[in-house]
């Protein structure tokens, strides 16, 4: 009951107040995406992520299997929101088809939830990257439908700009609750990786809007079913 009253895991419905940005559809991935134009930054528009049909529901996903991103160089072809968020829940449903799949979801551009199969570390599969251990056991595996469910906080500054509050998130692995309330403290992998990885090696966090990300490194992990809804978090609290 908790996780269809929540609108938890995968096949959960937008709420009243979210967004689509990703239903599967060209159109779409066209209107509300745009490359990354990082420090290596390599990919062409049109998009090449591709629209492809999924043999088993008959909906349409998107596959991050873009060539700019072959040998594993993310941050040359990762697509993001045009639109920039502060305080934000997000769902997001992957399928990884292969051994070793390896994409990611960058929450304001800057701080990974990691897509990664096989990896059961900190480093691995629905970990917030270096920050959490990876509840690797709520994975489906390979060949299944995943879903991320998130909750962020954006981190706070006074008015001189220095940081005053670090960045926080809830995460749910398809349906289950994973992390809670966790306290960000960095941007981790360098310049390549998203906005402010470059500064202080990741420690520089600034107050610049970012977008909900997806990591392309020339792996065939597919993506649908992706919706936002704004939040304003008063109090340092993402629990749901």
């Amino acid at each position: 009951m908790m996780e269809d009253a929540l609108a938890l895991g995968v096949g959960a419905k937008p709420t009243d107040e979210a967004e689509m940005y990703l239903d599967g559809t060209r159109e779409m991935l066209d209107e509300k995406w745009e490359y990354w134009e990082g420090p290596r930054f390599s990919g062409e528009y049109p998009i090449k992520w591709m629209s492809v049909e999924d043999q088993e529901t008959g909906q349409w996903v998107v596959s991050s299997n873009d060539p700019g991103g072959k040998g594993g160089k993310y941050g040359s072809a990762d697509i993001v929101t045009k639109d920039k968020f502060k305080d934000f829940r997000a769902h997001v449903e992957f399928f990884v088809a292969t051994p070793g799949g390896n994409s990611g979801v960058y929450l304001q551009n800057r701080y990974e939830i990691q897509v990664l199969d096989g990896d059961t570390t900190s480093h691995g599969m629905g970990a917030i990257i270096n920050e959490t251990p990876s509840p690797y056991h709520l994975y489906k595996g390979i060949g299944q439908w995943n879903a991320y469910d998130i909750q962020f906080r954006a981190a706070r500054f006074d008015e001189n700009g220095e940081l005053t509050e670090k960045p926080m998130a809830t995460v749910y692995f398809n349906g289950a609750k994973a992390h809670t309330n966790v306290k960000i403290n960095q941007v981790w992998g360098g310049e390549n990786s998203g906005l402010d990885g470059g500064n202080d090696g990741g420690k520089g966090i600034t107050n610049r809007l970012g977008g909900l990300k997806l990591q392309a490194e020339g792996h065939d992990v597919l993506y649908r079913n992706i919706w936002i809804e704004e939040k304003d978090f008063t109090e340092p609290d993402t629990d749901f």
